[in-house]
């Protein structure tokens, strides 16, 4: 049985189609299995528009594909229904639109004019006529974790120690230090993204998958069997040791 998964994507439309093609290339040689998408869609990159809308017709044709939420995922959504809601997960000093969140490129791909010196009002009502209902109830609809038998996937990470049907939203899609400093088995290979890092990297009980696509770097796809997981590359598969 193997399982592939996608990291952070962040608008990189072009980079998802690449990761799709090396993941199709591996099924090829290894056999059909379903892809994991471990969340944040949308924020920082060029076509966030065309990533949703590629995903949600994905999903719509029944292929075999897992679209989890991540915390960029939900501010969208979370702005699109009160502008003035401020996520916990967020600094107080920052919000959605601030320009290390990466709303307004979010924005800017459906067609909305730069929030810079408007109104919050006059934006979100821009957002809400420029924003298709369906690709709203798409993103408002996506799991936040998947259970397979070696592996959980969730965009984020899990609070140690907490069964994953009784963790929180809120550390799915945001939680960082107490996930990633624990070294304990969780039981599952836990398969993640949420925190930039170079490379995706495997440290044994879980496996970090963002490389880093909203800061310039590559787009990840690998293929998890059982604990092992296997980076693709356009050469094939390159195998994640746990460092």
């Amino acid at each position: 049985m193997h399982i592939y998964a996608i990291g952070d994507i962040h608008g990189h439309l072009e980079m998802l189609k690449s990761a799709h093609h090396r993941i199709q290339a591996d099924m090829a040689l290894h056999g059909h299995a379903r892809i994991v998408h471990l969340g944040d869609l949308v924020d920082r990159g060029p076509d966030c528009e065309g990533v949703v809308e590629y995903l949600m017709q994905g999903v719509r044709a029944c292929r075999d594909w897992v679209v989890l939420k991540g915390n960029h995922d939900r501010l969208f959504t979370s702005f699109l229904t009160d502008p003035d809601w401020h996520d916990p997960g967020l600094r107080v000093e920052h919000s959605w639109l601030h320009p290390k969140i990466g709303g307004a490129a979010t924005l800017a791909s459906y067609g909305v004019r730069s929030p810079a010196d408007r109104p919050i009002a006059k934006v979100h009502a821009d957002a809400v006529a420029a924003v298709p209902a369906d690709h709203r109830r798409f993103l408002e609809s996506c799991p936040t974790s998947l259970a397979c038998e070696d592996a959980i996937f969730v965009h984020a990470g899990i609070r140690p120690g907490v069964p994953l049907a009784a963790q929180a939203e809120q550390d799915l899609v945001w939680i960082r230090r107490e996930f990633l400093d624990d070294t304990r088995d969780h039981g599952a290979l836990v398969v993640h993204g949420h925190t930039a890092i170079d490379k995706a990297t495997h440290y044994g009980n879980r496996l970090n998958m963002d490389s880093s696509a909203a800061y310039g770097g590559p787009l990840s796809a690998a293929v998890i069997e059982g604990r092992r997981a296997f980076l693709l590359t356009d050469a094939g598969r390159e195998p994640l040791l746990p460092a």
